[in-house]
């Protein structure tokens, strides 16, 4: 394929990235914007393979591991649940790190291969490219994995701090430059070899000190990161897509890691070096006198909303971990059938991943037009009969509103605690991934259901 052809089939493959990104900014454009993402990355997929070159030594080995790849992708893609969705992103997001790692190892050992010189005299912009696409690489990897091992629950989701640990990674990314500027000096191997361990283990101690509160956060940022080195290898191997698709990815992730940021109200530095998220609570808290609730069962809470004339839905992950979004639906329709009003409260960080929520609604079928946002709800909770509360916790706790040493103090909630009656649907009364224990348990007018989610709603809906 000519260069001039393959030049503008990546720029038709650019646009319909970006048509791609402009559709998944909204609910009810998202399949027509994950449409062109698809075709858009049909085309640089052909183009590239159409551009490697002689065909017995190219096309051969692009065949096999394009068969693997994706044999194991779809497979993922189909056999994974809603609720491993976070897990998943971040895998990915190692693996973009990892490609762009091993793609800056293949340009260093062979530059007459991309066309940027012979070993120890690569062109120096290059040079410059390919080390920045590896440092970026590597941490993306090896702190995806971090963030997977969390989500998955095969490492604990607190935070996991040392004294002396902001210094170490000051030194580590200071190091990280200076040996940045000697491989350009001298492209020595070594350099090279040790820029990309540094940085594989400075993506480790980045992200584990960050707990599981963040984790919308860390997926986003990590996002981002990839993106960045997607676009740093972009410009060494001189691919018109991937700079295109790196750069959308890398600035899109860094404005929804502040959007995240600002839901908590806290920034993003804050994010990365407060250790914030705990998944258990101190031992002062664990030894504290319990506080009286008031629990009850799926015939009170359809008593109190069959009396309702509004009621608001505030999902959170506990709803994810259970899979009743389907359950949930089916109770809304119930309700819609007695002429009450309902709609959905949905927390920025709710869940463990930017829009976690707002993807099990949508798979749901709920209709977007009933799911409202933090800042379009907040306001209607006073009014409001009744609020359903099913798996949130953190984006709930009206302790961020009132205790200056809660480490949530400041976080916007959703103010349900303004209901008439709450309906808090969780299995104990243990703390959420802040690990701090919620006051909206012990509210007057709060009613606890102590199920499994799924379970409760369905009880709920035979009983309505």
């Amino acid at each position: 394929m000519s260069a001039n052809l393959s030049a503008i089939l990546y720029l038709i493959s650019g646009v319909l990235f970006i048509l791609a990104l402009r559709g998944l900014s909204s609910p009810e454009t998202s399949r027509r914007g994950n449409l062109f993402g698809i075709i858009g990355m049909v085309i640089a997929v052909t183009v590239t393979f159409l551009s490697v070159g002689n065909f017995t030594s190219g096309f051969i080995y692009v065949l096999i591991f394009l068969a693997i790849g994706g044999s194991i992708g779809a497979f993922i893609a189909y056999k994974i649940p809603m609720t491993a969705m976070p897990e998943l992103v971040a895998g990915f997001h190692s693996l973009v790190g990892l490609a762009a790692v091993f793609v800056a190892i293949s340009a260093f050992v062979n530059p007459q291969a991309f066309g940027l010189g012979i070993p120890g005299n690569i062109k120096l912009a290059s040079l410059i490219e390919m080390a920045i696409g590896a440092a970026v690489g590597a941490i993306t990897f090896s702190g995806s994995v971090i963030a997977f091992l969390k989500l998955q629950g095969v490492m604990s989701g607190a935070p996991i701090t040392f004294k002396g640990q902001h210094l170490l990674n000051a030194l580590i990314l200071v190091s990280i430059i200076v040996l940045t500027f000697y491989l350009c000096s001298n492209q020595s191997a070594n350099l090279f070899w040790i820029l990309i361990i540094i940085s594989f283990l400075i993506g480790f101690l980045i992200i584990i000190p960050i707990g599981g509160a963040d984790m919308p956060v860390v997926i986003s940022m990590l996002n981002s990161y990839s993106g960045w080195a997607a676009a740093g290898i972009g410009f060494t191997l001189e691919n018109t897509a991937l700079i295109i698709t790196g750069a959308l990815v890398g600035s899109s992730g860094a404005i929804l890691s502040y959007i995240m940021c600002k839901g908590m109200n806290r920034s993003f530095f804050n994010v990365i070096l407060g250790g914030f998220g705990a998944t258990e609570q101190s031992g002062a808290d664990n030894n504290k006198e319990q506080r009286p609730v008031k629990s009850g069962n799926a015939d009170d809470a359809a008593f109190l909303m069959k009396n309702a004339s509004s009621v608001i839905i505030v999902p959170g992950y506990g709803m994810a971990v259970a899979q009743a979004q389907h359950a949930l639906r089916e109770m809304v329709d119930t309700l819609k059938k007695n002429d009450i009003k309902v709609s959905y409260a949905i927390h920025p960080v709710a869940g463990r991943m930017p829009g976690h929520m707002n993807v099990l609604l949508a798979e749901a079928n709920v209709p977007y037009d009933e799911v409202f946002e933090l800042e379009e709800i907040n306001s209607d909770f006073a009014n409001a009969d009744v609020a359903f509360v099913i798996g949130a916790n953190d984006v709930t706790n009206p302790i961020a509103k009132t205790d200056p040493q809660s480490p949530i103090y400041g976080m916007p909630v959703l103010d349900v605690e303004k209901c008439k009656s709450v309906l808090f649907v969780k299995r104990s009364l243990s703390p959420g991934y802040a690990g701090i224990d919620n006051d909206l348990f012990y509210k007057e007018n709060t009613l606890m259901l102590f199920a499994d989610a799924k379970k409760m709603t369905e009880d709920i809906t035979k009983n309505l």
